[in-house]
């Protein structure tokens, strides 16, 4: 499992700036940023490099923020590359919480998915699927 900088913030102008300037201040550098939004608020998911120092930054400037533990598998970029991994993890009895998907290049694509069971990763890694490990995505902080 790999750890997600999970920040929940309004849905106003200027207030995703403001968090990203914040972070940069703070030297944590982003390298994926995803966001869900509802009319209220939106759920802002980052890989940075010290998802944990993040974290104590953010809630000492009044952020909603947490480290959450996901699932990221790197897959094939071909069409049915994640079908083949949601329906392992299907056959395994997990269930998935929710996911987003980025490419780093032509050949692979990364799912990142929020599942119940942390065992899944060991399972997966046995059925030949290629687990990203932590220090691929940050620096190990603690």
């Amino acid at each position: 499992m790999i750890e997600q900088l999970t920040v929940l913030l309004e849905n106003e102008k200027g207030r995703l700036s403001t968090l990203c300037r914040d972070l940069a201040n703070a030297g944590v550098n982003m390298h994926d940023l995803f966001v869900a939004d509802t009319s209220d608020f939106g759920i802002v998911r980052i890989f940075c490099d010290t998802p944990k120092r993040a974290a104590r930054v953010l809630e000492e400037a009044g952020y909603r923020a947490r480290v959450v533990e996901v699932l990221a598998v790197r897959v094939p970029n071909v069409a049915g590359g994640l079908a083949s991994l949601l329906e392992t993890i299907d056959e395994c009895g997990s269930n998935v919480e929710y996911g987003y998907c980025f490419s780093r290049g032509e050949e692979t694509a990364i799912d990142v998915l929020k599942v119940a069971d942390a065992s899944i990763e060991a399972t997966l890694s046995e059925k030949g699927f290629d687990i990203v490990k932590a220090e691929e995505v940050y620096a190990l902080d603690e």
